[in-house]
């Protein structure tokens, strides 16, 4: 029998550079609309670096609360890429990650993380332009004792995250993209992409028609049109 909860599993499938490359002028509204709305994690993790866009493929950890052994041991397995994707179950009391390990990621050319739990060294972070969303700071560090898991499914901000999965973040916030459905939603979303961009002209060469505002609230019963 496995340990469960204090493993490390190999990642079955993960999305090819070319893939990924795709994602990187993808807005997360774009996501979130072609996939109803439904795979956005919560807004209660933001970022806390200066600026720049995440995109990269999970590897997935789930730890202890307030413990980043396998934090550590994700680090040192990552490939160049990979967003480094952490369920510490939300909880703030203990720091997961910081300046140092920020640097090893950096080294490692990992994408960035995405931390369920709390930072520390935050002006480090928000010097940089390292992609890092978390749900929130603290001073008091974390403990090296596990146990955990590494490539398996976590939840993070209400979403679970499966390992090899797209993760896009900007100023709006984070999005989740299962990879099995990378190539058709890409397929979506440069159509709404050229949708936008005909409404966008239409609205500055004045061609735009609104006639759909009052068809939909005729259509909902309102009084007053």
């Amino acid at each position: 029998m496995s340990n469960l909860g204090f493993r490390i599993l190999q990642r079955d499938s993960r999305p090819n550079p070319a893939l990924l490359q795709q994602f990187q002028d993808v807005v997360t509204p774009h996501i979130s609309d072609n996939l109803n709305r439904m795979h956005a994690i919560s807004s209660a993790l933001r970022p806390y670096h200066r600026a720049g866009r995440l995109v990269g493929a999970a590897l997935t950890v789930k730890t202890r609360p307030g413990d980043n052994l396998m934090v550590h041991k994700a680090i040192d397995l990552a490939e160049p890429g990979d967003v480094i994707v952490v369920d510490a179950g939300g909880d703030q009391t203990n720091a997961i990650v910081g300046e140092i390990m920020l640097r090893l990621a950096q080294k490692k050319q990992i994408a960035g993380f995405v931390i369920d739990g709390a930072i520390r060294d935050t002006a480090a972070f928000m010097d940089d332009t390292f992609p890092v969303y978390a749900r929130g700071v603290t001073h008091r560090g974390p403990y090296k004792d596990g146990p955990g898991e590494i490539n398996v499914p976590v939840s993070v901000g209400g979403m679970v995250i499966e390992p090899g999965d797209i993760l896009v973040g900007d100023e709006d916030g984070l999005a989740v993209v299962p990879l099995r459905e990378a190539e058709g939603l890409l397929q979506l979303i440069r159509e709404q992409q050229e949708r936008e961009k005909h409404i966008l002209q239409s609205i500055e060469d004045g061609s735009v028609s609104r006639d759909w505002v009052d068809e939909a609230l005729k259509s909902k019963g309102c009084e007053g049109l």
